[in-house]
Formats: C-alpha cells, sequence, structure tokens
C-alpha cells in the first residue's frame, strides 16, 4: 500500500519535469532553425546572389542539426 502512494507521488513529480524538458527541446529546434535561416540570409547578402542559395543549404543543414540534438537527447534518458 505505501509502494502504491510511492508511486502516485513519484509520478505526479515527473509529469512537470517532462512537461520542461520537450518544451525545451522545442525551443532549441526553434532556435537553431531560426538562426540558421538567418545566418544564411545574411551570407547570401554577404555574397551577393542572386538566389538564396546559402540560405536553403543552411536551412537544411539547421534542421538536421537539431533533429541530431533532439534524438540525442532522447537516447539520453
Amino acid at each position: 500500500m505505501a509502494n502504491k502512494s510511492k508511486d502516485n507521488q513519484n509520478q505526479k513529480n515527473k509529469q512537470p519535469n517532462e512537461f520542461l524538458r520537450y518544451s525545451g527541446m522545442a525551443t532549441q529546434m526553434i532556435a537553431i532553425i531560426l538562426a540558421s535561416v538567418f545566418g544564411g540570409i545574411k551570407a547570401d547578402e554577404y555574397f551577393g546572389n542572386e538566389k538564396p542559395i546559402l540560405t536553403a543549404i543552411l536551412t537544411v543543414f539547421g534542421v538536421f542539426l537539431s533533429i541530431y540534438f533532439v534524438i540525442k537527447d532522447f537516447l539520453k534518458k
């Protein structure tokens, strides 16, 4: 009986931590992708590219990088 109440308490304490963990992952993904897009735009402006080639390349790189970090965090647990 004591173990059951202890399990319920552990489960209640675990839920907010998981929420913070997953919202932190989402924030990290957004930050990485936005930074890569911004960096690509600035690089295209700097090199004077007519087509946003560097923006596209850096955006795809940022998406893969953010997915890598999320998978790494999932496997960490």
